[in-house]
């Protein structure tokens, strides 16, 4: 707890008041200060750097929307604009640059993934399915270019001489074709997709493939080399810096050779399904993917249900062939590169539209902007400095500036207080520069995801060192905090807490285990003589006394014990309890015997869920323990609660067996003894005797089972035995031992004739 969140204007009594009972034990405190917690939030028009730092950033902007929901790649237009290709309805677009957008191309094919300038103007133009390349002229009037067999176009490149290179699926073939169209195979990468391709500053093709990703880097004349083989799914886009350092991002996560999804998977005839537009960790492959009614059997699974744990990363290729990691991200998968003048690098992600800029090296990486839509696919750079942005969910064109916004807002996630909350103070500690601000507002509901049940955004907080949030009591808390500057000069924003206290919740005993009489289990970190654990009166004579080895208690066994020992009279109580707000508990241990109603104390206020009972100081009887839990060290008085739990029923006896020898007689060669053993309250479990304290040998009552109190027996011994001692030994169901010794007769003499 920081003090720095309870210093409250003392003269604000209610504020006084709401202190004191959320600083009370129980409180909770969600902190927002890294940037890893930052960046599970929403930004618009910030930035969050890699010491979770929260400023303004550069002014993300829409400046055109598509009527499709998937703008894939992006080139630039002569007048200052983009051509955008698309899906699903496999158009290009020309975006002017402000944003006005016309249909510049319509092809048959449902999608485009991929475009390049023409020599002289004009764009070639890839398609998917049934793959063809188009040559499309400036007035928007097309031919076919290259009609290969191949299914997709995933990329296109234009080498200086003008010669075209397209990636091609599912044979993972790169064709090089003439001025003429005439295309022939250049490279075979036995990869199932070639996705991406690049021109190095020597001349040599680079190309990025999928099932498996790789790197290959192939010369003039045909022969390849691979640069890298990360043993990832696939390789989704190259770039190169003005070093000549190759970029590679890649992702990972897909099952090994699973067929790439394509348009093709959507059957047009069917009327009674549903396109849904899902994306998929590649950026060149994203395609829509129909989910079938129910009941109309099997349907293509969507590429992010396949992606499963997906893992995205940013490779570093240098000149002389070294390759390392620079980026890595378990949450966002990277779509696309951009090498920025400065040196640093963009990268485009999903599933949250983020766009992060990697700088230095080692690598210091910042979230610099996040479009409205699910996945940032393509960037591009321009002239003036200018970034452009395609988007997919939906298909959107953005615009970032080079320069600062003067205002942003980042969103927190939604915090789940697990029952309704008493909300405490929203505290922040940011930098203000002059001309500049901070606001903070909070809402709160009651459903997982924020909707119009939510209580509306609160009125601005002002005091950063701790004001009273004011939504109502619910479940869920979310908070937003909007920065304003002036283009050049940002607030920042390092931390932010709430506090909130949970509605009691009553605490469960959900077992309780009453171990077997003697039973007791040695302290794990006891000092000097071992110590029986849970009796906290142990003399000295008190000691267990080792019998096997050490006890590992279950998942559900509590607390931890040691060694195994035995100890007669004593009986060990063990017990789970649970707090769903994780208080403190302290228990109550009570009994009550057998066919009385009145619980009387064991001992209370303990604090380990164990307890040893020395059941000399009762009589015997068949026993109830209670265990009683109580939150009272987590809460405020008068705020505590308590549950509660019986135990089984079970037997204390103490009291040995008596052993009494009803008769001795001889028949012939044998002597046999009569007795009786009989036991106050447990029944007789185990007879044996001993002859000349030879081993004890088992004897069985002339029932043939020993099931009872009082169990009568005949011991049928040999005379040449009638001269030795024979010893009976007698234990009960409590495992307390009697011992008596059976007088034989002496044998009869027969008088000489």
């Amino acid at each position: 707890m920081q003090i720095r969140q309870w210093r409250v204007v003392a003269t604000a009594c209610v504020l006084t008041a709401l202190a004191v009972s959320i600083t009370a034990a129980g409180a909770r405190f969600w902190q927002v200060s890294t940037q890893a917690d930052f960046l599970k939030g929403d930004v618009q028009n910030l930035s969050v750097d890699q010491y979770g730092r929260l400023t303004l950033g550069p002014a993300l902007t829409a400046v055109g929307e598509s009527t499709t929901p998937f703008l894939w790649t992006l080139v630039p237009a002569a007048d200052g604009g983009v051509y955008a290709g698309s899906g699903n309805d496999g158009q290009v677009f020309h975006f002017a640059p402000d944003g006005t957008r016309t249909v510049f191309f319509d092809a048959a094919e449902l999608e485009v993934h991929a475009l390049a300038p023409a020599p002289g103007g004009g764009l070639f133009v890839g398609t998917s399915p049934a793959g063809k390349v188009y040559r499309v002229d400036a007035k928007g009037q097309s031919t076919v270019y290259f009609d290969p067999e191949d299914k997709y176009i995933w990329s296109l490149a234009v080498d200086a001489a003008g010669v075209l290179y397209a990636a091609t699926g599912e044979k993972g073939l790169i064709y090089k074709i003439t001025a003429e169209g005439k295309g022939d195979v250049f490279y075979r990468t036995k990869a199932t997709h070639a996705i991406t391709l690049l021109f190095d500053k020597n001349g040599d093709l680079l190309a990025g493939t999928e099932s498996p990703g790789k790197v290959f880097r192939i010369k003039k004349d045909g022969t390849g080399f691979v640069l890298l083989d990360p043993g990832i799914d696939e390789i989704s886009a190259l770039r190169l810096d003005a070093a000549g350092t190759v970029y590679a991002s890649a992702l990972t996560g897909r099952a090994t050779g699973s067929s790439r999804p394509s348009p093709a998977d959507r059957d047009t005839s069917d009327t009674t399904t549903s396109a849904v537009p899902s994306v998929s960790t590649e950026i060149t492959s994203v395609t829509i993917v129909d989910v079938s009614p129910i009941g109309t059997g099997s349907s293509t699974p969507s590429r992010e249900d396949r992606r499963g744990s997906a893992r995205g990363a940013v490779y570093r290729i240098l000149p002389d062939g070294v390759s390392d990691v620079v980026w890595e991200s378990s949450d966002d998968v990277p779509y696309d590169l951009l090498p920025e003048a400065t040196g640093s690098l963009l990268v485009a992600t999903g599933a949250k539209g983020k766009l992060y800029r990697l700088t230095g090296d080692p690598v210091r990486v910042a979230l610099i902007a996040s479009a409205d839509a699910q996945q940032v696919t393509s960037l591009l750079n321009d002239v003036k400095g200018n970034v452009w942005l395609a988007s997919a969910n939906p298909g959107k064109l953005f615009r970032l500036s080079g320069s600062q916004a003067t205002r942003g807002t980042f969103t927190s996630e939604v915090r789940d207080a697990e029952t309704v909350a008493t909300w405490g103070t929203l505290s922040w500690r940011a930098t203000n520069p002059p001309s500049t601000a901070v606001k903070l507002y909070t809402r709160s509901g009651n459903t997982a995801v924020p909707d119009d049940t939510w209580s509306p955004w609160s009125a601005a907080y002002s005091r950063a060192d701790g004001e009273p949030i004011t939504s109502p009591k619910a479940r869920y808390l979310q908070w937003k905090v909007d920065l304003t500057g002036t283009g050049t000069v940002s607030p920042i924003v390092t931390s932010v807490t709430a506090a909130y206290l949970q509605r009691n919740l009553r605490p469960q005993v959900t077992s309780i285990t009453i171990h077997p009489p003697g039973v007791v289990f040695q302290r794990p970190f006891s000092t000097g003589e071992a110590e029986i654990a849970g009796f906290d009166a142990s003399p000295s004579d008190r000691k267990p006394s080792a019998a096997g080895s050490p006890v590992t208690p279950g998942a559900t066994a509590t607390p931890t014990l040691g060694r195994r020992g035995y100890q007669k009279g004593l009986q060990t109580i063990i017990w789970k309890a649970d707090d769903d707000n994780d208080d403190e508990l302290a228990y109550d241990v009570l009994y009550r015997r057998e066919g009385e109603i009145t619980w009387k104390p064991l001992k209370r206020g303990v604090t380990d869920p164990i307890f040893v009972w020395d059941t000399t100081s009762v009589p015997n009887g068949t026993y109830v323990v209670k265990i009683v839990a109580s939150d009272a060290p987590g809460n405020p008085p008068g705020s505590a609660l308590s549950g509660e739990r019986e135990s089984r029923a079970f037997d204390i006896d103490n009291t040995p067996p008596t052993i009494t020898v009803t008769g001795v007689r001889r028949d012939g060669t044998k002597t046999i003894v009569a007795f009786m053993v009989k036991d106050e309250f447990s029944a007789v479990q185990r007879v044996e005797y001993s002859i000349d304290a030879e081993r004890w040998r088992p004897i069985y009552p002339l029932d043939g089972i020993a099931d009872s109190p009082t169990e009568n027996f005949e011991l049928v011994v040999d005379a040449e035995t009638a001269d030795k001692a024979i010893v009976l030994r007698a234990t009960d169901t409590m495992n307390n031992v009697a011992t008596a010794r059976a007088n034989t007769p002496a044998p009869v003499t027969t008088p000489a004739k």
